[in-house]
């Protein structure tokens, strides 16, 4: 049985007080609801500790403290988790959330980052220069979870995932040390975060390349839901030939209200999420190549800053509404899965969607066995998302995207995206990594060979 907080006599907790500049919560003081409420409000986990780390000595304490205690540890930076996997009963949670420091190089067009930033801290920071790195699609994630993922987004068919471009890590490992990993050094280590998840160790900087991204014309085209099959059969065909300057993540959704027109709100529809990076009439052509398809029922394509693009979902899902998820990768879109889209595809809720991400182009230059993320001929990473802010709503929302799931699983890769994942079962995870699963067990056996961080989507070590 791991020690709880209880088992901990108070002259130990205090010792390591006195070793630790951040702020240590304890489930009476005042700020514990707030420091252990993450996006997700279906989660409800009470830990017995949480710790904030307000640098990196506070990380190695942290890690010591709790392996020397034999604590059950989780790990938070961003926390939006689907399955809550940055909270735990009882045990104690490593809070990541004030290290927040953030260093852009414009001559060297790269970036390093704090495990507590958010996307919009680093959009922030990189747009002044003209610059961006792949991210995700709400700007309020956190850096860590995405990354350690694999990481996809708006650019990823021009720039690959953000594991293609990240250059480097500091980890704190299982036994207090700080490693560098790269591609020169620690390099199985290096090999193993980009993928692994959190598995491996806390990364408390990682350093990413940098791209010439300023304004895009990006934004939605709706069409009436009863076009889902003219329009998911056009984009199974347009989208992997399109130019990679292009991107458009397929979608199915009920309007919301506003910043759209009155006369669409609660329409069911599918559509497409633009962002293109070349120029205004190569965007026009694609535009008008979808329109061509059906008529759209709504469009609203511009340019604007890239940051503005990032942060557009933002206030659709605010923290504090119930999630459930899940993933698939897809090969391709057989006429079968189209009629199991049509089928599930009107939403239970007006936050629930399903989304078709792109991770062609950049992405498939990339062998299989390069990083721990191997489902390099994949096409698009889908999820299912139920969200609502009422948890009289749950069992709604988990049936909708279980029962939508289970029909097009056999259409599918077969993996998912391990930030799509709930608490889903070893098998699963295994699925996910392919043939690089029983390499990452040896390098989980390296370097964390007693599974210190297993409160994860995890992998065992090798014996």
């Amino acid at each position: 049985m791991a020690t709880t907080a209880k088992d901990v006599d108070e002259t130990t907790i205090e010792r390591f007080r006195e070793s630790f500049r951040g702020d240590l919560i304890r489930p009476d003081d005042s700020e514990y609801d707030d420091a252990r409420t993450i996006y997700n409000a279906m989660i409800d986990k009470h830990p017995g500790l949480i710790v904030q780390c307000a640098n990196v000595a506070d990380v190695v304490a942290a890690v010591n403290f709790a392996r020397e205690n034999d604590f059950e540890t989780a790990i938070r930076s961003g926390g939006h988790s689907g399955p809550g996997l940055s909270l735990v009963d009882d045990g104690l949670v490593i809070d990541l959330t004030e290290m927040t420091g953030i260093h852009v190089d414009p001559d060297a067009e790269t970036v390093r980052v704090e495990p507590g930033c958010t996307w919009g801290d680093v959009d922030h920071a990189t747009h002044a220069f003209g610059l961006a790195t792949v991210s995700g699609v709400i700007s309020t994630t956190g850096v860590s979870g995405l990354t350690l993922g694999g990481g996809h987004g708006y650019l990823t068919r021009k720039y690959g995932l953000t594991i293609d471009n990240l250059r480097s890590a500091d980890v704190v490992l299982a036994d207090g040390r700080l490693v560098h990993a790269s591609e020169d050094e620690n390099a199985d280590l290096f090999w193993a975060l980009r993928g692994g998840g959190g598995n491996f160790g806390i990364v408390v900087s990682f350093e990413y390349e940098l791209h010439p991204v300023d304004t895009v014309v990006a934004g939605p085209l709706f069409w009436p839901l009863d076009e889902l099959e003219t329009t998911m059969r056009w984009y199974r065909e347009w989208l992997p030939r399109a130019p990679r300057d292009v991107y458009a993540f397929y979608l199915v959704a009920e309007v919301p209200g506003e910043p759209f027109p009155e006369e669409i709100h609660g329409e069911k529809v599918c559509g497409l999420m633009w962002c293109c990076l070349g120029s205004k009439d190569q965007t026009e052509e694609m535009l008008q190549t979808a329109r061509d398809v059906a008529e759209p029922l709504f469009e609203h394509v511009g340019e604007m800053p890239y940051p503005a693009l990032q942060s557009m979902f933002d206030d659709l899902y605010p923290p504090g509404d119930q999630w459930y998820w899940k993933g698939d990768y897809v090969r391709e879109l057989t006429d079968d899965a189209i009629e199991v889209h049509e089928r599930h595809a009107e939403v239970p809720t007006p936050q629930s969607t399903m989304h078709l991400y792109p991770i062609n182009g950049a992405v498939h230059e990339v062998a299989p066995n390069e990083t721990a993320w191997n489902v390099r001929d994949a096409n698009w990473s889908m999820v299912i998302v139920g969200v609502d802010p009422d948890p009289a709503n749950d069992g709604k929302l988990t049936k909708w995207a279980r029962d939508y799931w289970h029909e097009l699983h056999p259409h599918t890769v077969g993996g998912s995206y391990i930030n799509f994942m709930m608490e889903e079962g070893e098998d699963r995870i295994q699925a996910s990594y392919g043939d690089n699963y029983e390499r990452l067990r040896e390098v989980k056996a390296k370097y964390d060979p007693d599974n210190f961080f297993h409160v994860n989507q995890n992998i065992e070590p090798a014996d």
